[in-house]
């Protein structure tokens, strides 16, 4: 019996250099199967088993790995810094959307050119200007103390919703024209997962940030979490129209263009209502401010 313990313990706690090699291996085996190869192959099944080997001892090592993380969180400075400052938390994350949107974005033209869609071209338009509002939120989280200068930082927060108002409008013509031409949009797997990663990752981002901005009042970090919400949303659509023509399963292009038209219309009413509550809420703050009102 102590044996069969000690094999068993080997099998899903081995050295942390297998685990560290199984995990990128295992990804790579998967991409190239559901990519390029067969799903049926034998490099397919190898694949398979790796994977859920790789899935298996990671979850066993995961509460080593929770202790592990904590024990640095309390231990580093930089964490502690990190940790007890919000403001800082704020602008990283600002960071980080900024890149992670600027990448896709950049995906959308490079599609836009390979597919010579104009759905894709209007994509990445989009999401570059979504970057420029975040790149102008960062720029004004950067140089001041956020929650201090709440008529300016209104003010912001007002030009913000102006901007999402417009976008709003140039993105309700651009679906009325793709749910009025009805084309299927084809491109490969790698490119819809990575769609699929990007929407998961904004929509997860979204959700965080309605979390950890709700506690600061700050116009700033509110406008930070419109933009991240606009853009969780419209990356559904752009999901949604390329997993409708690369897994479909034979349904006819009536249902792409209902299926297109409703979710476009629902985007289109949340971003509208969105930025109309951001003009109505600043406008109201800024004259309650300038009233002297608390």
């Amino acid at each position: 019996m102590e044996k069969f313990k000690k094999i068993m313990y080997a099998i899903l706690y081995p050295h942390i250099s297998i685990v560290i090699l199984l995990v990128p291996v295992s990804a790579a085996l998967l991409t190239y199967t559901f990519a390029f190869g067969s799903t049926e192959s034998v490099i397919a099944y190898i694949s398979y088993v790796v994977s859920f080997y790789a899935l298996t001892i990671v979850c066993a090592r995961s509460p080593i790995v929770f202790k592990g993380i904590m024990r640095f969180k309390r231990e580093n400075k930089y964490s502690n810094m990190y940790f007890s400052d919000p403001a800082l938390r704020v602008k990283i994350s600002l960071y980080i959307s900024v890149t992670v949107n600027t990448l896709y974005a950049f995906l959308q033209l490079v599609s836009g050119i390979y597919y010579r869609s104009v759905w894709f071209y209007a994509l990445s338009v989009y999401y570059a200007l979504l970057v420029l509002m975040r790149v102008f939120l960062l720029r004004d989280s950067v140089k001041k103390v956020l929650g201090k200068e709440l008529i300016e930082e209104f003010k912001r927060y007002r030009f913000c919703g102006i901007v999402l108002l417009f976008l709003n409008f140039v993105l309700a013509i651009i679906l009325t024209y793709i749910v009025w031409q009805n084309r299927g949009f084809e491109y490969n797997e790698i490119v819809t997962i990575a769609m699929a990663a990007y929407t998961f990752y904004t929509m997860t981002m979204a959700i965080i940030n309605v979390i950890r901005y709700r506690k600061f009042e700050s116009p700033i970090m509110s406008a930070a979490k419109a933009v991240s919400l606009t853009a969780a949303l419209v990356s559904i659509i752009s999901l949604e129209t390329a997993m409708l023509t690369a897994f479909s399963n034979g349904e006819g292009p009536q249902f792409r263009q209902l299926m297109t038209a409703l979710t476009g219309a629902g985007v289109s009413i949340m971003v509208l209502t969105i930025a109309i509550m951001m003009i109505v809420h600043a406008n109201k703050a800024i004259r309650r401010l300038n009233d002297g009102g608390e």
